[in-house]
């Protein structure tokens, strides 16, 4: 916050971007906060708000401008398509709607007829994999392979007090650090049988990735390290898969390891 007010002081800022919860460590950004911090100073809050989803995070009502959501992800759910879209006063949109026509990427029919497919169960959807991620979160972070859990379900998470301030759900996908290296990891990650091993998030399917081989892995160690990406990070995002089934299939893969 205070390199937040620091900028808002010393440069001519119009706009904030974050999103809250944050890829892949799941940091929560106190978006009332913010909206008050910059809004003081005449800036506009833009929230990506993909990992909440619009189920678990009504950021507008919290004080920010335009809410920006991956319609690949939770809101379309079957993992095939690509689309995305904003929310906020019809101003803004208006503006944002227009440049878009101009600029094109305008989104095809049948993409825009899957999304709202998706959208209609959504809730029901949220609902289940808030809770599969919260009870596997608590299960991890009482095992002894695991060295972290990230997850802002979690009372230990650094912004727990935040997420339940303006959260109604923590979201489906849960952040961990195995005990051991690289190729340790990527061997647990190897064992499991339910999950894709690819990216993206929020489908039905539950999907992994080790991060610093899988998105970051045009970087050396060091320049990982920097940005914070280590090399025993995964990424787990829980479907809708039966719970116990999930359960001791992440358990049996880190039996191997």
């Amino acid at each position: 916050m205070d390199s937040l007010k620091s900028a808002l002081d010393e440069h001519n800022v119009s706009l904030f971007f974050t999103e809250s919860p944050t890829n892949p460590y799941l940091r929560c950004v106190d978006i009332e906060l913010v909206s008050n911090l910059c809004h003081n100073k005449g800036a506009l809050v833009c929230i990506d708000g993909t990992f909440a989803t619009p189920i678990n995070q009504k950021a507008l009502a919290l004080g920010a401008d335009i809410v920006l959501h991956s319609a690949t992800k939770y809101i379309a759910d079957h993992n095939d398509v690509i689309g995305g879209y904003i929310s906020g006063s019809e101003k803004l949109v208006s503006t944002v709607r227009c440049l878009h026509h101009i600029l094109g990427g305008v989104l095809n029919p049948n993409a825009a007829y899957m999304i709202i497919r998706g959208m209609k169960t959504l809730h029901l959807r949220i609902r289940q994999q808030n809770s599969t991620a919260l009870r596997m979160a608590q299960i991890l972070e009482e095992h002894l392979k695991i060295m972290r859990v990230h997850y802002p379900g979690l009372p230990r998470h650094p912004e727990h007090h935040i997420a339940k301030q303006q959260m109604t759900g923590f979201g489906g996908v849960v952040s961990f650090e195995v005990d051991g290296d690289l190729m340790t990891t990527g061997k647990f990650i190897d064992a499991l049988k339910i999950p894709y091993i690819a990216p993206s998030y929020g489908g039905c399917e539950s999907l992994v990735v080790q991060p610093a081989i899988m998105s970051y892995w045009d970087l050396n160690p060091s320049e990982r390290a920097k940005v914070g990406i280590k090399d025993n990070l995964v990424r787990f995002s829980f479907g809708v898969e039966d719970f116990e089934d999930l359960k001791v299939d992440i358990l049996q893969a880190l039996d191997t390891i």
